[in-house]
C-alpha cells in the first residue's frame, strides 16, 4: 500500500529505487512489528508488516545481514532534513504568494491579465508536480519550480478572494490551516491516529469520490454555467469545503507516516526533499479549501 499523497501515490519514497534500511527480520524501535499479516511484504502501513522498504540501502542504520546497529554514514534522512526543505519549500511558496500579490493587480482593469497569469502558473505548477512524481528520485529544481509557481496561483487567487468577497478571510484561511497542520501533528505523536492500510484504503476511496464529484461539478458549470451542481456555494458548499479540509487533514497523517517510516527505515537524505513537496501539496490542498469555505461563510453574511 503506498501513501495516498499524490506525490508519494507511484512509489512511497525510493522504495524500488534500490534504496533501503535495513535487514526486513530486524526492524528498529517504532516500526513495524513482525508478524505474519499477508499484505505486509513492502507495506509499511500494515499491522505486523516483516518487509523493510528500504531493505537494500547501504546508508541504513542497522546491518543488513545481522540488524545489529552500526554507525550511520551521515546519509540517511533525518527528521531535520525533512523539516529544512519543507520550509525552503513552503518558503518559497510564501515568497511568491506575497510576490505576485503585490505585482499581479486585481483591479477590475487588470483583473483578467492577473487572472490568466494565475491560470498559466498554476497549470505549469500542475505540469512539474506530475513530472516530479513520476520521476525515480527527486529534483529540488523541479521541487522548488513547483513551489514557485504555486505561490503566484495562491497570490493572485487569495488577492482576488480578499478584495471582492471577504477582506481578512486570507490570514484566517492562513491560521485555519496551521491549526490543522498541528492538530494532526499534535494526533498522530498522541496515537490518536492510527495509520493502517484500512485507514488509508478509505482515505483514497473518499479522496477519489471528492475529486470525481468537484470533476463533474466543474463540467456542469463550464457547460451548463453557473455553478453547476452547486457543490461551491451555499449549503453544499459549505459541506463539501469542509469534507476537503478533513481529506487535507487525512493526508497530513499519511505524510506523517510516510516520513516517520522514511526516517526509522534509513532512507536516503535527498528523500527529504520528496517528503517536504509531498507535505507542500497537502498543505496548498487544505488552506485553497479553507480559503473556499470561509468564502462561503463571509459572503453569505
Amino acid at each position: 500500500m503506498r501513501s495516498s499523497n499524490p506525490v508519494f501515490s507511484r512509489r512511497g519514497f525510493s522504495r524500488d529505487n534500490g534504496y533501503a534500511g535495513f535487514n526486513a527480520q530486524q526492524p528498529q524501535a517504532g516500526g513495524p512489528a513482525v508478524g505474519t499479516n499477508p499484505y505486509a511484504t513492502g507495506n509499511p502501513y500494515a499491522e505486523g508488516a516483516t518487509a523493510n522498504p528500504y531493505a537494500t540501502n547501504p546508508y541504513a542504520p542497522q546491518d543488513v545481514q545481522t540488524g545489529a546497529p552500526q554507525q550511520a554514514r551521515g546519509n540517511v534522512m533525518t527528521i531535520d532534513d525533512v523539516v529544512s526543505r519543507t520550509a525552503m519549500t513552503l518558503g518559497t511558496v510564501v515568497l511568491t504568494a506575497v510576490l505576485s500579490w503585490l505585482l499581479l493587480p486585481v483591479d477590475p482593469a487588470n483583473l483578467g491579465k492577473s487572472y490568466g497569469i494565475a491560470i498559466g502558473a498554476a497549470l505549469v505548477a500542475l505540469v512539474l508536480s506530475l513530472v516530479q512524481s513520476f520521476k525515480r528520485k527527486p529534483s529540488p529544481a523541479l521541487i522548488l519550480g513547483y513551489a514557485a509557481f504555486e505561490g503566484v496561483f495562491l497570490g493572485v487567487i487569495s488577492a482576488a478572494v480578499s478584495t471582492y468577497i471577504a477582506d481578512g478571510v486570507v490570514i484566517q484561511a492562513v491560521l485555519g490551516t496551521m491549526a490543522v497542520f498541528a492538530g494532526v501533528l499534535t494526533a498522530y505523536k498522541m496515537g490518536w491516529i492510527r495509520v493502517n492500510r484500512r485507514f488509508t484504503g478509505f482515505v483514497m476511496a473518499a479522496a477519489m469520490g471528492f475529486m470525481l464529484l468537484m470533476v463533474v461539478n466543474l463540467l456542469f458549470a463550464v457547460f451548463g454555467g453557473g455553478d453547476g451542481l452547486g457543490f461551491r456555494s451555499g449549503g453544499l458548499g459549505i459541506l463539501f469545503g469542509v469534507i476537503g479540509i478533513i481529506l487535507g487533514a487525512c493526508f497530513l497523517a499519511l505524510d506523517f507516516k510516510q516520513v516517520e517510516d522514511g526516517i526509522t527505515y534509513g532512507a536516503p537524505r535527498e528523500e527529504a526533499w520528496l517528503a517536504a513537496f509531498g507535505l507542500t501539496m497537502t498543505l496548498v490542498w487544505i488552506y485553497l479549501e479553507m480559503l473556499r469555505l470561509l468564502s462561503i461563510l463571509q459572503g453569505d453574511d
